[in-house]
């Protein structure tokens, strides 16, 4: 299969670049059609697709349910004592009315 100078150049320009005329003569596109062509007849059925083509697995932690009613322990950190007895942090006025 030989394209033309002329259908190389529609090519380009479908393509949205800028080949020379001196390029144009220099491609050896037929070469990579050719390659292209080989590549679509390779048997592929039964072989699942990669999303990459190493397979890294990444260690997977159990899914463990932790203890996470600590409120007392965290607000025993609290900087200010005065939202504590209510059960949050209390912080400084940060906006004027």
């Amino acid at each position: 299969m030989a394209f033309s100078k002329q259908q190389l150049q529609k090519f380009a320009d479908l393509i949205r670049i800028d080949i020379s005329d001196e390029k144009l003569e220099q491609m050896n596109i037929d070469s990579v059609i050719e390659w292209l062509d080989k590549l679509q007849k390779i048997d592929t059925s039964g072989i699942e697709p990669m999303l990459n083509p190493a397979e890294h697995k990444l260690p997977r932690r159990a899914d463990v349910v932790t203890d996470g009613n600590i409120r007392d322990a965290v607000l025993a950190n609290a900087p200010d004592p005065a939202g504590v007895s209510r059960g949050y942090f209390a912080v400084p006025k940060v906006m004027d009315e």
